[in-house]
């Protein structure tokens, strides 16, 4: 007859963690930041929605608590012209890597909107107009 262990608690009766949408949101909108090439002068940051969703208990394998999944939403401003795709594609990878490395969510989808497009040339020519 093996001896019990006073004082430990089953895995399957420890609880689990939750972390708050904002603070994968936060996240989020950090990682495009770090994936993107540079900001357009004058551009706001990137900014990210999220929405959490708990898997279902069966899914999980024995023992361990059920993962859960993070939507995401990110809107960006970029320069133009640039390789958008390229930029985009770029978002959503380092953003799937960060918020899976960091909180342990799996990511299945990642929405990246360009909200504005930043012309140099727009730039130039309004700062050659300045009186």
């Amino acid at each position: 007859m093996a001896a019990e262990v006073v004082g430990q608690v089953a895995p399957a009766e420890r609880g689990a963690t939750r972390i708050a949408d904002r603070v994968i949101a936060k996240i989020a909108a950090r990682a495009a930041r770090e994936a993107l090439w540079s900001l357009p002068e004058g551009a706001a940051p990137p900014h990210a929605t999220v929405s959490v969703l708990a898997r279902a208990r069966g899914s999980a394998r024995a023992g361990e608590a059920p993962a859960a999944a993070a939507r995401i939403r990110i809107s960006l401003e970029l320069d133009y012209p640039s390789d958008i795709g390229g930029q985009c594609a770029a978002v959503r990878r380092h953003v799937t890597e960060r918020v899976h490395a960091l909180a342990g969510m799996e990511v299945p989808e990642v929405a990246v909107q360009v909200e504005r497009l930043h012309s140099a040339q727009a730039r130039a020519a309004a700062q050659g107009r300045t009186r």
